[in-house]
């Protein structure tokens, strides 16, 4: 084995025999301090208590109010609202989250309610639709729909108005694309987008004329 050629206590001297020894040294430590920290989070996973199957006690905060539910822990926000909590305004229509008709705030932001378990909305705020109107008075989103006739059937209705909520929340003046982009995830199987778009742009202080206002108007001139 060839050794180190600097002179006897030279503080540079390494041969390769104590080089391999220190690096083995050093890689035991850091794998010996890799499994205490996998077993620190173990040990602190297996102290959390374990719900369910059965239904458990659990508190959601809706619309400003305390609902004291109780659930099995599989049970999704959507069926916590509509079968247990008797608030049916978010609608079940895809439940794979892609239609968007069980749009809710949480925290002021729009989730898919079919898509999270009730549990896991403790101690979040949560807004229905029917947690809009104040004293039996409509927003202005919720007039612009009527004045708009944006509502079809209805059952996109309320994840519409939900997310278009949360946009004039943040964004009290949206261009078309802003909404275009805020109501993504919402689908109208009737084709009423546009008179949606309208709506919202109207909430937000900007007048629009329908189509056929439009044509009258060129027709005048």
């Amino acid at each position: 084995m060839k050794q180190s050629t600097s002179p006897p206590g030279d503080p540079l001297s390494v041969s390769r025999r104590s080089f391999l020894k220190n690096l083995g040294t050093t890689a035991a430590a850091g794998a010996v301090s890799a499994a205490e920290g996998i077993a620190q989070e173990s040990a602190r996973a297996g102290a959390e208590a374990v719900q369910g199957p059965d239904a458990v006690p659990i508190t959601l905060r809706v619309n400003g109010e305390t609902r004291p539910l109780t659930l099995e822990p599989r049970v999704t926000l959507l069926d916590a609202l509509r079968d247990h909590a008797g608030l049916t305004g978010a609608k079940e229509v895809c439940d794979r989250g892609t239609c968007g008709a069980c749009t809710v705030l949480l925290d002021g932001e729009p989730v898919y309610a079919c898509m999270m378990l009730a549990i896991q909305a403790q101690g979040r705020e949560i807004t229905t639709v029917e947690g809009l109107a104040r004293n039996g008075n409509l927003t202005a989103l919720q007039e612009a729909f009527v004045d708009k006739d944006a509502s079809m059937c209805g059952y996109c209705t309320p994840g519409f108005v939900m997310s278009l909520t949360a946009l004039l929340r943040r964004n009290p003046h949206p261009t078309p694309a802003d909404i275009h982009h805020a109501c993504a995830g919402n689908l109208c199987r009737c084709g009423t987008q546009p008179r949606i778009v309208q709506a919202a742009l109207q909430a937000s202080g900007v007048e629009v004329l329908s189509r056929t206002e439009v044509i009258s108007y060129a027709h005048l001139a």
